[in-house]
């Protein structure tokens, strides 16, 4: 191996560290792994200077196409983030991902989850949210192990309008582990409640939906969970947080965990994360929760103070007990979201759902005026919708490309037989006349 400046060791220490370990060689430190499992050749480039290896990563990051007009949706979403949001995040007080296990040098970091926890359950209406998670497909997943625990039951029916990203990790995490998965299809984009009420008995758990759901369409789910507590399951609905600014939340409709991706709450897109899941439940299931709770209280003086009040996992407890194995919360994309929704504010965040609402209704309105273009499911919608195109939807979205338009996402990646349908979002960072370009484009391509 050539040794470099930034390879904190030489020829003389990898063999002191070898004779310490008994073996002859690098090869022989790993030999005990099967040689169809060792990488033969690590294809690194020659070793360079800081100055050619930053001219070499800026050459590799320019061949992202970074100024193109986005309306990809899809789960993340491309929200404005205000100035102030990186401002105080970045102070050096806050700019770490430390976990806080000891409240007497913590309190600053205590306060803000606790505040981020009380901001997060009074948007989703319900009564508790956990410290954050890693996002929102673990999030569903904790989710549903919630409720099997608390049901001590072992079937869950999740809806196909979940988004196919989640449903995949919750196929995976849940490979291994005795428990009915069972996928429900739609009904003309909407969850099918005579399907879902003609397999629920005393041995379901849970029943998992989305709203919007991943076409977009906003539903209530006030009947189905009627239902569903009727044979003593749970309701498990993962949501779009912005959209509660507009529409009925989670916790009016009788739904018992919310879950979610935080990302839209003032963390970047940053090709893929780190992003912000979030749990919130009822008080009648805290102890069922996984993760971390902090609370509010007071020392012997009086004096207010901030705790770790929850913390029922494996570190902590007897592993057998642990409600997941969560060890480390996101601490600082939930301060993120807390200074967004903090600078947002109540009739700010309204606002913004409304502005997003308005912008994809108008664009709906003008899209569907294209002679073979129309609405996928006629269903209420809140910024993000389905458009049934007279063409392969890849198509119109390689043809916009030339335009500097990401032109939605094709559903056929997810959904069979779906080839013509495209899933377009409209956050507040569209303008009437990049809605404008896209029609434009659009009608001239078909």
């Amino acid at each position: 191996m050539k040794q470099t400046t930034f390879i904190p060791t030489n020829a003389a220490r990898q063999k002191e560290m070898l004779d310490v370990l008994q073996c002859r060689s690098v090869d022989d430190l790993f030999s005990d792994v099967p040689q169809e499992l060792q990488t033969n050749n690590f294809d690194l480039p020659p070793s360079m200077s800081e100055c050619a290896m930053m001219r070499k990563m800026r050459d590799l990051a320019n061949k992202n196409r970074t100024s193109l007009v986005n309306f990809c949706g899809a789960g993340f979403y491309d929200h404005y983030i205000p100035s102030a949001v990186d401002a105080i995040t970045g102070r050096g007080e806050f700019y770490t991902a430390y976990t806080p296990y000891q409240p007497e040098v913590s309190q600053g970091t205590l306060q803000a989850i606790f505040e981020y926890q009380t901001a997060m359950a009074r948007l989703t209406g319900m009564d508790v949210s956990n410290a954050s998670m890693y996002d929102g497909g673990t999030a569903l997943f904790e989710g549903v192990m919630m409720a099997l625990r608390a049901t001590k039951r072992s079937r869950v029916l999740v809806d196909k309008g979940v988004n196919p990203i989640y449903r995949t990790m919750l196929k995976s995490y849940t490979r291994n582990i005795r428990i009915g998965y069972e996928e429900i299809d739609l009904t003309d984009g909407l969850t099918d409640r005579a399907e879902i009420r003609s397999r629920l008995d005393k041995s379901v758990g849970a029943v998992v939906v989305q709203n919007p759901n991943f076409f977009g369409c906003v539903d209530d789910y006030s009947d189905l969970a009627d239902s569903v507590h009727s044979v003593g399951a749970l309701v498990i609905a993962s949501v779009y947080p912005v959209s509660l600014g507009l529409i009925k939340p989670p916790g009016e409709m009788g739904v018992d965990i919310v879950t979610g991706e935080g990302q839209c709450l003032g963390n970047p897109l940053s090709f893929g994360g780190p992003y912000l899941g979030f749990l919130c439940t009822t008080k009648k299931l805290v102890r069922s929760m996984p993760g971390r709770v902090v609370g509010e209280t007071t020392d012997a003086q009086g004096r207010t103070g901030y705790v770790l009040t929850l913390q029922a996992r494996e570190q902590h407890i007897r592993r057998q007990k642990a409600t997941s194995n969560i060890c480390s919360n996101e601490a600082l994309c939930a301060l993120r979201a807390l200074v967004y929704l903090s600078l947002t504010g109540k009739n700010g965040f309204a606002d913004l759902a409304n502005s997003c609402a308005s912008r994809a209704t108008y664009a709906w309105n003008a899209l569907t005026a294209i002679p073979g273009v129309e609405l996928a499911f006629p269903h209420s919608f809140f910024n993000e919708f389905t458009l049934k195109l007279p063409c392969h939807a890849s198509d119109i979205i390689s043809r916009l490309l030339q335009s500097n338009i990401a032109a939605g996402f094709p559903v056929n990646r997810y959904y069979d037989g779906m080839d013509n349908m495209l899933l377009l979002a409209f956050t507040e960072q569209r303008t009437k006349g990049e809605i404008d370009q896209l029609v434009d484009v659009i009608r001239r391509t078909l």
